[in-house]
């Protein structure tokens, strides 16, 4: 890329993942990181703000504002992935408490300042539930005059984490993601589907483990780092999870995407949360007898350039 920096704001609930997108959006020149959200997820909502300060402090960040979020989902209860992410949301790794602190206002209220403030249109970077932004989009709908795109972690086409059928983000609030996908805004679907294959090599890992530079370190005790469920699991790798979403603001082209519907699924029970995703090449039955439904057309990632957003990832966060 040639020109300014993009304009972004990250959205998220710091655990692993996330870190490693904050770690990467601080690094890479081609960003302009213009602030930091926090909502319950991984972690309670405190902890979220606490790890997001840690992780900028760590990475030598300068004064971005962060601010504090939605405490729990709109409508579901809080329901944290601490068996995931470790009980302080950030794999157990014992780093120190953050002397950054974040903004005297709400993450809402810092979103529409930000927003309205950027001399360009900002793309929004969700890699959490997306309690903020739908608030956002509700409270303050002038915003979307200057948002570029939003470039989303969540959802999936093919199977679920959370449920067989639900990515966690979006089963974390339902309610949430309906609102974002039917906002108008442009925008782009970072699934599971993608999400699960960006690993970075075993070798770069112990690399980054082992440097001087603590924020190195701290890029690769994250990648390290193993969700308890599956901490028999060899591999020596560690996925960029939420990191490839920010990845793919700075190189678009290393995704594979497809303009598609999208809704999800808000009734209880067994689909609640699923992003229903339709690749069908021509209507079906159900629009054929009933008529056609409205759903919100979404670029959804289909495919990624592993190798390509694992360079790039890698070259920003090393500085190479």
């Amino acid at each position: 890329m040639t020109g300014q920096p993009i304009p972004v704001i990250i959205d998220c609930d710091t655990g692993v993942d996330d870190a490693l997108a904050l770690l990467f959006a601080v690094r890479h020149p081609d960003l302009d990181l213009r602030a930091v959200t926090c909502v319950a997820g991984n972690t309670d909502v405190d902890g979220v703000v606490r790890n997001t300060l840690t992780v900028l402090e760590q990475a030598g960040a300068p004064g971005i504002p962060v601010a504090r979020g939605a405490e729990r989902p709109l409508i579901e209860p809080v329901r944290a992935a601490r068996h995931v992410h470790g009980a302080d949301g950030m794999g157990d790794l014992g780093l120190p408490a953050p002397t950054r602190v974040p903004v005297d206002v709400d993450a809402v209220t810092l979103l529409r300042r930000e927003i309205l403030a950027s001399p360009r249109p900002v793309t929004l970077i969700p890699t959490a539930p997306l309690t903020n932004i739908a608030l956002l989009l509700r409270t303050h709908p002038e915003v979307v005059r200057n948002i570029e795109r939003i470039v989303f972690m969540g959802g999936a086409v093919a199977g679920g984490n959370a449920t067989p059928v639900a990515e966690f983000n979006v089963w974390h609030d339902p309610e949430a993601a309906a609102v974002l996908l039917t906002s108008g805004v442009p925008m782009t679907m970072y699934g599971l589907d993608v999400f699960r294959q960006v690993v970075v090599d075993g070798a770069d890992v112990q690399r980054l483990r082992g440097s001087a530079e603590p924020s190195l370190r701290l890029a690769g005790e994250l990648l390290a780092h193993r969700d308890p469920a599956t901490s028999g699991d060899p591999t020596p790798g560690g996925g960029l999870g939420d990191a490839g979403a920010v990845c793919a603001v700075v190189d678009p082209a290393g995704l594979t995407t497809e303009t598609l519907p999208v809704e999800v699924v808000l009734a209880p029970g067994a689909a609640r949360g699923q992003t229903v995703v339709d690749r069908r090449p021509r209507a079906g039955e159900a629009e054929i007898h009933e008529g056609v439904r409205e759903q919100a057309l979404v670029d959804v990632a289909l495919g990624v350039d592993v190798e390509r957003y694992v360079r790039l990832w890698l070259k920003a966060v090393e500085g190479v």
